[in-house]
């Protein structure tokens, strides 16, 4: 059972353990060694274990050590034997009115874990025979509710957590929240917008000011909801990715960065969001097959009754249009070639021009081009040298590059321009067509390809070190399958626009320079050509005043940076990078990491750039070992969402059939990289299996409880681990006590793989077909027989199994 405590169920065991267990498997063995994974030993703990038997609310244990500490020879262990007497006070004896029929997870899961965390047990100890074992929790965003990828990820990584301290390795599982800057912004923007105000009224220091006080509010509910999962981290080491320090490591990394030209600013198509006026990256755009239209219509050529057939989804951007492409094969059209047409309701002519990218099958085999609205069409326009001709505001409505289509939005235009091609004969059909739509992931909105200038990290230069430490064997990804996938994103990386036009983030350390007051005042955009990057504005102005003499004038980049760019410095900016304390210092002592944990959902958005920026920034992988765990469906096989009304709630399943059910479930439920679906009939199923712990736990309490100090001393000081002690045992304790040290082998293995569902499904079947079904049921008649010996010897074999 102590191995089902890292595994599963640490509130059933330890309660029904009186919060012994706690102390030695659970979240308490970040203090207290453990006996070597692979070995069957009586119960050995060091003496400062003593502390935490005292504070168990239903239990007071009287301890004492045997000799003095010494180390336990027989099993060439580095641990010192606690002869744990045990001796109850006679007010705190329990019997069968104190421990409930059923496991009570309402009344014991938090009590427990608020014990656990107040006493320390979360913190990693100072010593430990073991290699330091360190992990930083995915930042949840501060705006977060929890669902069942946080159930998944906690439930993993404290089986990691606990696993570790169980082999007395110094411990650290490091939690923190994301400032999430869309998310956050859009929250308080509507939380202004209920109260009659907005973020343009108030200013930009008034709205930033606004969003502190909402995230001093309301931002710590997704940890404390972490906590109610049992998450074992060490909440006093708590990060916040707008902390002070870890903004100085933001800070120092765009400094350095940029110092090394990995950064620059630079005009490109980029992923607009309308509504919320921001570029997007390229992963945070979802894109959904929605129904449509195909429009066909006609590009007249000039000079000519002959037109070309084109077809559009989008015709709105018809008024951008720079050329009319055709494959260069494409025999219906080669004639057109070097043709001009006229753009409609403009004055505009184009060229129609040959590009082997146009597919012949699709349409009309006529293509389109928008270079300012359109990635394809943009690779396009650069091969041809087009225009580039941008039709649309920040807002998403036209500018006066539409005509007489200014000042209208997007959606409109779109009805209006095609009636008006329907009025003048232009059209030929419009088709139903599902299309795929590109939204935003944090509004929903349709994103827009924009023209804009904004800020870059050159990714070639950073993406071969990664690519190289894969290769290597520095980092391994499981499964190993991703690796293909990890190889084919960073091999064909483009350049990551890290500028996001909001208030609420890291402001861009960026600092204009204008040479008097008044060029300054005039810039309708606070941005010239000349610029200095610093990590202030004092070490701003002594860069500008050398290099423009001593009457300039500052205005500071408007622009924050994408949330993913602080994050991609969590595993180090945590740890107290870019400070080099010598050791103790928790960078000197634990990092790299050992491990990254997460969803394989987010392998480019977080991972990878972890990866980049860990080995650009301190010169070493940022961890070892990267587990990618799936996604959490519902039980048909449907990613949950608000719109299907699918959504499991993880608080809802905790409330009904408690914390260690669900993790089990989610633990047992799938092998790393696989998609759970989430069962009903399994949930039920672990809670059962907590049920069947406590009632075995029950038993054996109920049968140990009249002992007095020279029993309880025999019992905890029984060695099962050497041949001859076995040899002295009657058939059924011998034998399950071997086939317990086979389980506790596997176990460990399956652990050391991380492949968790096959150690957990080795406890269940130990505990519940081997040990609770047939075990207790073939001990009771020893157990209540006549013969003394062979009652001592059931009894230390219980003790045995129900410490193990």
């Amino acid at each position: 059972m102590r191995r089902m405590n890292a595994f599963i169920a640490p509130s059933v065991v330890h309660d029904c353990h009186n919060l012994l267990r706690c102390a030695t498997a659970g979240t308490g063995s970040a203090r207290v060694p453990k006996p070597c994974a692979r070995s069957v030993v009586p119960l050995v703990y060091p003496s400062s274990a003593s502390r935490y038997f005292r504070r168990a609310p239903s239990l007071r244990w009287a301890c004492r050590t045997a000799g003095a500490d010494s180390s336990d020879k027989r099993h060439d262990h580095s641990l010192r034997v606690l002869t744990c007497s045990a001796t109850l006070t006679e007010s705190a004896v329990p019997t069968r009115k104190t421990l409930p029929k059923n496991f009570d997870t309402a009344g014991t899961e938090q009590r427990l874990y608020d014990w656990w965390e107040q006493s320390g047990m979360f913190q990693p100890k100072e010593t430990g025979s073991g290699k330091p074992f360190s992990m930083a929790m995915p930042p949840p965003n501060v705006t977060g509710r929890l669902h069942m990828g946080h159930a998944m990820f906690v439930t993993l990584q404290d089986i990691m957590t606990r696993f570790a301290r169980m082999c007395d390795r110094p411990t650290l599982w490091l939690p923190g929240t994301d400032h999430a800057g869309i998310a956050t912004q859009m929250v308080v923007e509507k939380m202004l917008e209920g109260q009659g105000r907005s973020r343009q009224e108030i200013g930009r220091e008034a709205f930033t000011q606004e969003v502190w006080q909402w995230k001093e509010q309301y931002g710590g509910f997704i940890s404390q909801q972490l906590r109610s999962l049992g998450a074992s981290c060490d909440w006093s080491r708590e990060r916040f990715t707008l902390d002070s320090h870890l903004s100085d490591a933001v800070l120092e990394a765009f400094v350095c960065l940029h110092d090394k030209g990995l950064i620059y600013r630079g005009s490109y198509l980029v992923n607009w969001a309308p509504k919320l006026q921001t570029a997007v990256s390229d992963l945070e755009v979802e894109y959904s097959e929605e129904a449509g239209h195909l429009y066909f219509f006609k590009y007249q050529i000039v000079g000519s009754q002959e037109y070309l057939p084109v077809a559009t989804t989008r015709p709105e951007t018809i008024l951008g249009d720079t050329a009319v492409a055709v494959h260069p094969e494409d025999d219906r059209y080669r004639h057109l070639v070097g043709k001009q047409c006229m753009v409609p309701f403009t004055d505009r002519q184009i060229s129609v021009i040959a590009d082997e990218y146009v597919d012949m099958e699709f349409g009309t085999g006529a293509l389109k081009i928008t270079p300012a609205h359109d990635p394809n069409d943009y690779e396009i326009g650069k091969r041809h040298g087009l225009d580039v001709i941008n039709i649309m505001n920040n807002d998403g409505t036209l500018n006066a590059n539409a005509g007489p289509y200014c000042d209208m939005d997007r959606s409109d235009v779109r009805s209006q321009l095609w009636a008006d091609m329907e009025a003048a004969d232009m059209v030929l059909r419009k088709e139903d067509y599902t299309v795929r739509v590109p939204r935003s992931q944090r509004g929903g909105e349709i994103v827009e390809p924009l023209i804009r200038e904004q800020w870059f990290v050159r990714m070639q230069p950073l993406a071969q070190p990664a690519l190289q430490a894969v290769s290597s064997g520095d980092i391994t990804i499981v499964p190993d399958r991703f690796e293909k996938i990890y190889n084919r994103w960073l091999e064909n990386i483009k350049d990551w626009c890290i500028s996001r036009q909001l208030w609420w983030g890291h402001r861009i350390p960026v600092y204009y320079v204008f040479p008097n007051q008044e060029a300054a005042d005039a810039s309708e955009t606070g941005r010239c050509d000349e610029y200095v990057v610093a990590k202030n504005r004092d070490n701003a102005l002594v860069k500008a005043k050398s290099q423009h003499g001593n009457d300039v004038v500052l205005r500071q980049e408007q622009d924050v940076l994408d949330t993913w760019f602080s994050s991609g410095l969590w595993p180090f900016s945590t740890l107290g990078w870019p400070q080099t304390d010598p050791p103790p210092s928790d960078l000197a002592r634990f990092y790299p990491t050992t491990i990254l944990e997460t969803g394989h959902d987010i392998l480019f958005f977080w991972v990878a750039r972890m990866v980049m920026l860990g080995i650009e920034c301190t010169g070493q992988v940022p961890f070892s070992t990267i587990y990618l765990h799936g996604l959490v469906k519902d039980e048909q096989g449907r990613k949950m969402s608000k719109t299907l009304g699918n959504v499991v709630d993880p608080l809802d399943i905790i409330h009904k059939y408690g914390t260690d059910a669900l993790r089990f479930t989610l633990a047992t439920g799938t092998t790393a990289g696989q998609d759970l679906n989430l069962s009903m009939d399994r949930l039920v199923s672990s809670r059962n299996f907590t049920n069947k712990l406590w009632n075995a736990g029950k038993f054996i309490l109920f049968n140990l409880e009249q002992l007095n100090d020279r029993e309880w001393q025999e019992l905890a000081g029984a060695d099962f681990s050497s041949p001859d002690a076995l040899a002295d045992l009657p058939l059924a304790e011998r034998w399950v006590v071997s086939t317990l040290h086979q389980m506790v082998d596997k176990s460990t293995t399956a652990h050391e793989r991380h492949d968790f569902g096959d150690a957990g499904r080795l406890l269940y079947d130990f505990f519940w077909g081997e040990f609770a079904d047939w075990y207790i049921e073939a001990a009771k008649a020893r157990l209540y027989g006549q013969d003394p010996q062979a009652a001592l010897q059931t009894r230390q074999v219980r003790h045995l199994l129900y410490t193990s």
